[in-house]
């Protein structure tokens, strides 16, 4: 569940940072369409990018993993057709917003706390 939240914030902050740091990438709108739009991608991120992954494994075995940048970038590019809001112009802003949100996601993901299990007295 973690997980799931932190892809819905690392979708909100990394859309907000390359509205606001990357040429060609705009958001007009609300904070709401903002916020909505970021929680989409974290859904998408979540849910259906697990399965693509899977689906393009061979390709991404040949490409040395870099197959799964384009995967990113086709994410980013579907949320930004469905949100009019979002308005990226151009490959170069794609892909620099698709990198904004792959280093929040994974900053993200190292904060998860590691589960070991516990040891008693008596194993030791």
């Amino acid at each position: 569940m973690s997980r799931l939240i932190f892809q819905i914030i690392a979708g909100i902050l990394g859309i907000f940072l390359a509205s606001k740091f990357v040429p060609g990438v705009e958001f007009l709108g609300k904070t709401q369409y903002l916020i909505f739009a970021g929680f989409i991608l974290g859904l998408i991120n979540f849910f259906i990018k697990p399965i693509l992954n899977l689906i393009t494994l061979p390709l991404r075995i040949l490409t040395l993993g870099i197959f799964s940048l384009l995967i990113n970038m086709a994410i980013i590019w579907i949320v930004d057709i469905i949100f009019p809001e979002l308005i990226i112009r151009g490959i170069i802003p794609l892909f620099w917003t698709t990198i904004i949100i792959l280093l929040l996601s994974f900053l993200f993901g190292l904060q998860k706390p590691r589960r070991f299990p516990s040891r008693s007295s008596s194993e030791i």
